[in-house]
């Protein structure tokens, strides 16, 4: 389990991103970077990190399924995934 505080900043970045969204996407259109440059660091999408919905686990990241290798495969052994079964040949 990744440390509460790591997990809570993240989404404090997701929501900077939501909230600047339509004005960085304005700012790109018209050229205005010294306008781009002012706006919050974190408001850039490019900072968010993919975490383990579960977890929080930075590492490992199955994007198609939005939780980590680990947890991904647990689950699936499990049954719990729709779709996913283990591989035999």
């Amino acid at each position: 389990m990744a440390k509460k505080s790591w997990i809570a900043r993240n989404e404090k970045k997701k929501r900077a991103v939501e909230r600047y969204a339509e004005k960085r996407q304005a700012l790109i259109e018209a050229g205005d970077y010294e306008g781009l440059q002012k706006l919050p660091r974190n408001a850039s999408p490019t900072r968010v990190k993919n975490r383990c919905a579960l977890t929080g686990r930075a590492r490992g990241y199955v994007g198609q399924f939005g939780i980590s290798r680990i947890k991904f495969r647990q689950l699936a052994l499990q049954g719990k995934i729709p779709g996913v079964r283990k591989a035999s040949w």
